[in-house]
């Protein structure tokens, strides 16, 4: 059974001009000439993204995709019509965003934050709606889990965030240490959950597991620069995140373990290796 929206491995079962017809238990869908794999034979697999073309025909292509089914991707805006717009996929066919999907105005260029979903018609489609298929009623995450944050947009109090494609979440900018913006997608941890559901969300590993980790990043960078770094408690926060892409606090927490089992010295200059 064909998958809309999805990357299946399907058998090429016949040839023709056109390209190879891959099972689908019918008739076959089609892969284009262009992009059938040098070599392939009659009852090879190959593996392809199957998508509808501008006339609603299932389509398979070996084009990688910018996303599939469910993910929530930014994608840029292709072309505007009255009804909607047209974002690019990655794959000869863009994908719509209808009007009453989009939260904000389109305009050719911009880069828009979506779900992919499948519409009425079981074609894929996009959605800027991203928080309305976000479910915390019944949450799969526990407070200080690692989880996939991907920034849906920005908020008074910071980002709204969807967590494993599944629960929406809030990254306060308390909890941010560097640039982010919509469609970023990164390793982060469930900070805390609150009444109803709600969560809140940190970058990175949680506590001293955090910590422990960028011990090593630390020594490996002292091993780089002859045994010295000029980083100490009064360094800005902004400068320790772009040497060391960590917070100031995590920061101050591996170097006080460091120097507590003597690898390395402390002076005003900065960090020894002993």
């Amino acid at each position: 059974m064909l998958l809309i929206g999805k990357k299946q491995r399907l058998k090429a079962i016949r040839f023709a001009p056109e390209g190879v017809f891959l099972d689908d238990g019918a008739e076959g869908v089609l892969l284009p000439r262009k992009q059938v794999p040098a070599g392939l034979r009659t009852d090879d697999e190959v593996e392809v993204f199957i998508y509808n073309d501008g006339d609603g025909a299932i389509m398979a292509t070996t084009m990688e995709p910018k996303g599939v089914l469910d993910d929530i991707v930014a994608l840029e805006v292709i072309n505007v019509t009255p009804n909607g717009a047209y974002l690019q996929l990655g794959i000869p066919k863009d994908v719509f965003l209808h009007k009453s999907q989009i939260r904000n105005i389109a305009e050719p260029g911009d880069i828009k934050v979506v779900k992919l979903i499948l519409d009425y018609d079981g074609r894929l489609a996009a959605t800027e709606l991203i928080e309305s298929w976000l479910d915390n009623a019944e949450l799969t995450v526990v407070e200080k889990e690692q989880v996939a944050i991907t920034i849906i947009r920005e908020t008074d109090l910071g980002y709204n965030v969807a967590i494993n494609n599944k629960h929406l979440g809030l990254l306060h900018y308390s909890d941010v240490f560097r640039h982010v913006k919509p469609g970023d997608v990164f390793t982060g941890h469930i900070k805390r959950i609150l009444p109803e559901n709600k969560l809140d969300v940190a970058e990175g590993k949680h506590g001293y597991q955090r910590v422990e980790d960028e011990l090593g990043k630390i020594l490996r960078l002292l091993d780089e620069n002859e045994g010295f770094l000029p980083f100490h408690d009064k360094s800005e926060a902004e400068d320790i995140y772009a040497y060391f892409a960590m917070s100031k606090k995590t920061f101050k927490k591996a170097v006080g373990a460091l120097y507590k089992q003597r690898i390395i010295r402390l002076s005003e200059e900065g960090i020894h290796k002993i």
